[in-house]
């Protein structure tokens, strides 16, 4: 292969979407290329890389097709993740061809409203994949340094990350679990020093690698959230199983609320500015800007 065809375009984005369906809607966008790179046979034409920007071809190729599958409504993305719409799912049923076409006319619409010359307009193009797969390829590997770090630490660590991150947000932690077994509640946090202004937050933290929340820990939460006032937060670097958050659903007189490893990083990196500086030696973070690309 010397040429990469609109339908194979149509390969590389279809397979990214199944790629993303089959980790429950949401893969970062780094693991995304490897797992495409598995399931595709791939040519040695595809695999050079252009001297220029030092890209992959086929990557930037798809990193570039990517901004089509945003304009059709089939692709989002957040903090170097891409997730699945249920009409990118739908579009899956397209012919890999059609699949490109498609998407390509949301593309199209935004591109016949510039006006620069031809050749400006290729040149325009060609900087706008480098810098789409720079920037995607960036954002996704700092994402993933932070929550491999996160993984790395054990409970006790991590429970005290998310007391730390509890207090950048404004609350009191009167009340953080010693090691021992396990008691149930790991973290209090008030809005006030002695808890007389509600919410009054009791914290749930599960530090897993492979499992679930479980529908049986959502029940036994909302058991300890009989005074009034009282709200829970589950912590889970595992993420929840579905029966998880149908419980957490069916749970009307009191309110639960769900925090996965993205959404704690979203949380670190939202309210970083306020958290103490020795809480911030938990997990340090440094801000870099660099060129965004169009949506």
């Amino acid at each position: 292969m010397r040429k990469i065809t609109q339908q194979r375009d149509g390969e590389y984005m279809q397979t990214a979407l199944k790629v993303i369906l089959d980790n429950d809607g949401s893969y970062p966008s780094r693991l995304i290329m490897d797992e495409v790179a598995k399931r595709l046979d791939l040519s040695d034409y595809e695999k050079e890389v252009y001297q220029k920007t030092g890209y992959v071809r086929w990557q930037s190729m798809l990193h570039f097709n990517s901004i089509t599958m945003v304009k059709a409504g089939w692709l989002k993305k957040h903090k170097g993740s891409w997730y699945i719409t249920p009409e990118g799912e739908e579009a899956l049923k397209l012919s890999p061809e059609e699949f490109y076409h498609k998407s390509s006319e949301k593309y199209h619409e935004w591109e016949l409203s510039q006006t620069p010359a031809e050749e400006e307009r290729q040149t325009a193009i060609s900087d706008q994949q480098s810098l789409v797969t720079g920037y995607e390829q960036a954002e996704s590997a700092a994402r993933e340094a932070i929550k491999e770090q996160i993984k790395k630490m054990n409970p006790y660590e991590f429970q005290d990350l998310v007391a730390a991150l509890f207090r950048g947000m404004g609350y009191y932690t009167p009340f953080i679990a010693p090691k021992g077994p396990d008691g149930g509640i790991d973290i209090i946090a008030y809005k006030d020093p002695v808890g007389a202004m509600p919410p009054r937050i009791r914290i749930q933290v599960k530090h897993r690698a492979d499992s679930k929340v479980t529908r049986q820990e959502v029940a036994a939460l909302n058991s300890d959230l009989q005074i009034e006032g009282c709200v829970g937060v589950l912590v889970s670097t595992g993420g929840f199983s579905t029966d998880a958050t149908t419980e957490i659903r069916k749970v009307t007189n009191k309110h639960i609320e769900q925090i996965d490893l993205d959404a704690f990083v979203d949380l670190w990196e939202k309210f970083y500015d306020g958290i103490l500086d020795d809480d911030k030696n938990l997990l340090r973070l440094e801000r870099v800007y660099f060129l965004s690309p169009e949506d």
